[in-house]
């Protein structure tokens, strides 16, 4: 290192552990002529104290042993000594090995000498492990207390549970953090643990001869490189050897440590739920394999957790990587017990590793997919990960990499092993020097294996009968060279046998990965909120007041007004009835006597009192406000001349103010508009059906001028005018809309929808993200952030959204089928209370063959038999698929009274063929109680429909097109969705929208192939030959439409046009019923116009001057209606009301020329009715 390097490099920082006490050592000797000592919970024997020392080690490096220290019973023996660690920043990777290596801390009971005794003798007690992580993550100082795990053999393992456990403090210390400043802020810790491989090949057995296990995956060192993380100590374990039920995880490099110190203090494996994980094998139909796999099979364990400390550089090419190839390879292999002998070296004549260096066997390969890791705030997966067999044409298709790391893992599992092996604890000697050296031959030889495996291959495809050197068999290496490559003549792609073995076992790995900051921040719903108000400022609800000269003397009126009409109430109180009963003239005597009396109860009441206090904050305004006094008068003279002029002005102003009170007395009071807001928007849909959109336009305006602070106003114009493609008034309206309510949700995400159709993504992912946070429950949101990112290219952000809203959707229908199990059990409960009744009266008469069966019955024969109409059914009726669930929630259930029949004759005669027949099916008959021992497992329920399609039917109303376009790009392709009448019908929708009929008849025909009874599907078609001038045959749609027993989602508009053809074809009978259907269902305007007319028509005068009447209430500027009104008056004679409405006809610009031209022929026939006459 030249000496410009020098400043750049920290120097050592070192790391203090110091022991402060060790408590709960209680030892007392046995006094047998032997050196032997046990746990007690008494005291020891007068003056037989006991001497320990704590020895210090780090890896395979001893950092120091303490003094002797007496262990006095029932007193904590301080031991204060501190070894110190020296961390050397000249090596890259010295956080990482911190983070991952235990300190381990043994402690040594030494024994008294004997006589003629050189030395002392020693015996271990027991080892804790001290955890360097707090230090790591930037802490200074960091406090334990650990249990001292006893070693096999040692008197600490004779301590009664109950007793305390003994214990060490321990304080590890730096003096600045290990951590600067760019390592805090951009530097990442991932944690890797590997738990259980289950379900195994099968060949795999506990008897024979035994095998170690391990696994390995790359782990990014800097930006350009990247080195395997190895997991060697794996172990085949039986059934019967049950998991506990929190299972602690284990050091992956855990040193000298044995017995239970090999376990990392206070970390256990989490207990997800399936549901919860982000890996394979999630689905229902897996379940039970899992369930077989976890419970019946062999498994290969190893419950070992890595730390790996990942720099700016690596945490960044392990981000890139991910969003290049999502997919991560866990590799997993079988390699050779090691065979060392003890005290000789492994390769030296000791043991096999010179030989078997390169043999692993049966290699497979899991791809874990780490896109999760990319969403935003995501620090944590975990899951089961199909096992594949390992092929480098495998390895390259799926991670975009040439090789594996199997050969170089085979090497340091077998440098692990053997150490492990060798000796209770591993040599001080070059672990460093060791592993540098192979990663120095490593490619000489990873080219040289790959290359034998090659010839090896083609000789064993030459040759029928392959044989080894010296006509013996191909060891196993060379069958694992083989199978690991495979073959790659004549194009076929490599076949690995042995790794075969895992797919056909269906073998998974259980993996958790974790990161200490997500590798892609997520933005609180905090900073959302404030981006969003930036956006969009909020609006308050009622404007502010502005305080001026003329709002104080406004509000001076307002309260004289106020205690006017408070004296005038307590005047009626006291002389009401006197002055309606007395008949006498008025004296001016009697009113003084009145106002004298007046005055007096207001002044002995207090309200006199009130009424003063009530003005005085007014008076005090118009003293600011108008005449601009607001500190004290310093003279008397000037004080009197302000008051003078003040009365006057004030009693002014009191009888202006009296005046307009009293003049509001004879006003008529305004009356109330005779439509609510809901009717306003139910005409404004009429409008834009018909394709009047001014007066769809003129109805929503009026229900915003009604209530400007109503958000849902606001949304529903802006809708209409993203219908009419009018996208900067739509923007307008929805920023009005989050303007008056911030956490409008379905505002935030039209306005999203309308930013992105600017071309405006970073504002519309905000206000998409927004609408997440604001209802994290909605499946919409979330549907709608991922169709978002669809639309931006972000395949990892659209994934997460997906993957969300599916959670949601399913969390949903658990929900919902678990209310319908309480309903049926409901139900059921009330029913066989009904059948006990039954079975009470029919007394000795009853038969005796069901109450005889002592058998318990399934959980089927308890539940009333259900037909494929019937929404009420068994459990295993319900364990059905998806489509005829969906029958069941379409068609209601049968009624108690038809089923309870049918109770008690299936449970008497059919359960036990029944039961036997199920036994049967499974390959051995047997009885009915063997049959029911299973506990039958509830199915998993399944969503009515995809996120999609709610979010498509939602679109639909909003008329978002474009995002509706996708929706149903996505639904087409959605495993619970695809052509399905649904779908057929929401893409018809969609081109009616688009003004496509011939689309939207195509697709109309492909729905009612799936389902010819669908009224929503012959409404659509109805309103395709309407749009086309196709009268006849939208006559027959609309006509086949109101005959179905379930109506159509809308109906009015059908009621409205086909009445309208009825109209056209002069069937005057049929257009009046059909429009009074309308007007039953949901009246308007129109509506009742069209009764008016058809009556009309029908010479029925009195009944359509009624309906136009009506008509006129609703909507007094339609011209139609005053035209038909002219009409019908000039019928009946009346000349006046003929001209007023034929005037108010003229003054709206009546277009109908038909209607114009037959007023005017009738005018013309009774000589009136035109002013122009």
């Amino acid at each position: 290192m030249t000496e410009v390097d020098v400043p750049q490099t920290r120097p050592p920082e070192p790391l203090s552990i110091h022991i402060v006490k060790a408590s709960n050592l209680k030892l007392t000797k046995i006094d047998n002529g032997q050196d032997c000592y046990k746990c007690s919970s008494g005291k020891g024997t007068k003056g037989d104290n006991v001497q320990i020392t704590v020895k210090v080690e780090f890896g395979e490096k001893v950092l120091g042993e303490s003094p002797k220290v007496e262990c006095v019973p029932d007193t904590p023996a301080d031991i204060d000594y501190t070894a110190t660690l020296n961390c050397s920043f000249e090596d890259p990777l010295v956080l990482d090995e911190i983070s991952y290596k235990p300190v381990v801390l043994t402690v040594t009971e030494v024994l008294p000498k004997e006589k003629k005794q050189k030395e002392e003798k020693t015996a271990q007690l027991g080892q804790c492990t001290v955890d360097l992580l707090p230090l790591v993550k930037g802490a200074t100082r960091h406090h334990y207390n650990l249990v001292i795990n006893p070693l096999p053999g040692s008197p600490l393992e004779t301590i009664p549970p109950e007793s305390p456990k003994p214990e060490m403090e321990v304080v590890i210390s730096v003096q600045e953090s290990l951590l600067e400043g760019t390592q805090i802020d951009q530097g990442n810790l991932m944690t890797l643990t590997v738990e259980t491989l289950y379900s195994p090949p099968e060949s795999w057995t506990m008897t024979g001869t035994q095998y170690a296990y391990a696994s390995a995956l790359p782990i990014p060192t800097s930006a350009d490189k990247e080195s395997p993380v190895v997991f060697a100590n794996g172990a085949l374990k039986p059934s019967i050897d049950k998991e506990p039920p929190n299972r602690q995880k284990k050091w992956a490099v855990p040193g000298s440590a044995q017995g239970n110190s090999i376990f990392i203090p206070d970390s256990f494996l989490p207990p997800d739920n399936i549901d919860d994980e982000d890996g394979e094998f999630k689905n229902k139909e897996d379940r039970e394999h899992r369930h077989m796999a976890e419970t019946e099979k062999l498994r290969v364990t190893w419950n070992t957790e890595r730390r790996c400390y990942l720099d700016s550089q690596a945490t960044k090419s392990f981000q890139d990587k991910i969003a290049k190839c999502r997919y991560w390879p866990v590799e997993v292999m079988r390699l050779p017990q090691p065979a060392a002998a003890k005290g000789k070296k492994p390769g030296l004549g000791g043991g096999k590793f010179k030989d078997d260096e390169g043999s692993i066997s049966y290699h497979g390969v899991a791809f874990v997919n780490l896109a999760p890791l990319l969403y935003p705030g995501v620090k944590r997966i975990r899951g089961a990960y199909k096992v594949h067999a390992y092929t480098d044409h495998a390895m390259h298709e799926k991670t975009k990499r040439k090789t594996g790391f199997g050969e170089e893992a085979g090497k340091i599992a077998f440098n692990i092993l053997n150490r492990n092996s060798a000796s209770p604890f591993p040599k001080k000697a070059g672990k460093e020097g060791g592993e540098k050296k192979e990663k120095e031959v490593k490619k000489g030889h990873t080219e040289k294996v790959q290359r034998s495996m090659s010839i090896a291959q083609h000789q064993q495809q030459a040759n029928a009968t392959p044989a080894g050197p010296g006509g013996q068999a191909p060891t196993e290496a060379s069958q694992t060279i083989k199978s690991d490559t495979g073959s790659e003549m004549e194009g076929q792609p490599p076949v690995n046998v042995e790794g075969q073995q895992y797919v056909d076992a269906k073998s998974y790995v259980m993996l958790e990965i974790s990161l200490t900051r997500p590798l892609i921040p997520k933005r609180p719903p905090e900073e959302l909120a404030r981006r969003v108000a930036e956006y969009i400022p909020p609006r308050p609800l009622f404007p502010k007041r502005t305080d001026g000269a003329q709002r104080a003397v406004e509000d001076f009126h307002n309260q004289v007004g106020s205690v006017a009409n408070l004296i005038l109430d307590e005047f009626r109180d006291q002389f009401g009835d006197l002055l309606k009963t007395d008949d006498e003239p008025q004296t001016v005597e009697a009113m003084e006597s009145r106002r004298q009396k007046l005055i007096y109860e207001l002044n002995s009441s207090g309200k006199y009192f009130a009424f003063k206090e009530q003005l005085k904050y007014a008076v005090v305004k118009i003293v600011r406000e108008k005449y601009l006094k607001t500190s004290a008068f310093e003279d008397r003279q000037e004080l009197q001349t302000f008051l003078s002029e003040l009365y006057v002005y004030l009693i002014d102003q009191m009888h202006v103010a009296l005046g307009q009170f009293l003049a509001l007395e004879d006003q008529a009071p305004i009356p109330k508009p005779q439509t609510d807001s809901a009717q306003l928007k139910h005409f404004a849909r009429e409008a834009e059906v018909n394709g009047n959109y001014e007066l769809a336009t003129k109805y929503y305006q009026e229900r915003i001028a009604r209530n400007r602070n109503d958000p849902s106003h606001w949304f529903d114009y802006g809708t209409f005018c993203l219908y009419i493609n009018d996208i900067t008034k739509a923007e307008e309206c929805f920023k009005e809309c989050i303007a008056i309510d911030q956490k409008h949700l379905q505002g935030l995400l039209l306005y999203g929808v309308v930013c992105t159709l600017s071309e405006r993504n970073e504002a519309a992912e905000t206000f998409f993200e927004a609408a997440t946070c604001v209802d994290p429950k909605s499946i919409l949101a979330w549907t709608m952030l991922g169709l978002f990112y669809d639309a931006v290219n972000n395949e990892i952000g659209a994934e997460m959204a997906y993957l969300e809203a599916n959670k949601l959707n399913q969390a949903a229908a658990v929900a919902e089928a678990k209310a319908l199990r309480e309903e049926e059990r409901l139900a059921r409960g009330e029913h066989e209370s009904e059948d006990k009744e039954i079975d009470h009266d029919q007394g000795g008469l009853a038969p005796p063959s069901v109450p005889d069966i002592k058998q318990p019955s399934p959980p089927s024969s308890d539940k009333p038999p259900t037909s494929a109409r019937s929404g009420k059914g068994s459990i295993s009726d319900r364990r059905m698929s998806a489509s005829k669930r969906s029958d069941i929630h379409l068609h209601p259930g049968q009624s108690p009274q038809l089923q309870g029949s049918k109770i008690k004759t299936e449970s008497s005669t059919s359960r036990p063929g029944s039961h036997y027949k199920m036994g049967s099916q499974r390959g051995t008959p047997q009885p009915a109680e063997e049959a029911e021992e299973p506990p039958v497992r509830e199915p998993t329920p399944v969503p009515r429909c995809s996120i999609y399609m709610q979010a498509i039917e939602w679109l639909i109303e909003v008329k978002a097109v474009p995002f509706t376009e996708r929706a149903l790009a996505h639904e087409l392709l959605s495993p619970m969705g695809g052509p399905t009448s649904g779908y057929h019908i929401n893409y018809a929708r969609l081109k009616l929208q688009k003004k496509e009929y011939k689309e939207a008849e195509n697709s109309l025909d492909e729905a009612l192939q799936f389902d010819y009874q669908n009224p929503d599907a012959w409404a659509l078609m109805g309103h395709v030959k309407y749009m086309t001038n196709d009268v006849e045959a939208s006559r027959d749609c609309y006509e086949r439409t109101i005959s179905f027993t379930t109506d159509a989602a809308e109906m009015h508009s059908i009621y409205l046009r086909l009445a309208s053809i009825y109209l056209q074809e002069e069937k005057f009978s049929n257009a009046k019923n059909t429009f009074l259907l309308a007007c039953k269902r949901s009246p308007s305007c129109v509506s009742w116009l069209g009764v008016g007319i058809a009556c009309y028509r029908l010479g029925e005068l009195a009944e359509a001057e009624d309906a136009l009447s009506e008509a006129n209430i609703l909507n007094n500027t339609d011209p139609e209606v005053w035209g038909y009104l002219s009409l019908v008056c000039l019928k009946t004679g009346r000349q006046l009301e003929a001209e007023q409405a034929y005037k108010y006809a003229l003054k709206l610009n009546l277009s109908d020329y038909d209607l114009l031209g037959e007023i005017h022929q009738v005018q013309q026939d009774v000589g009136f009715g035109n002013p122009e006459f």
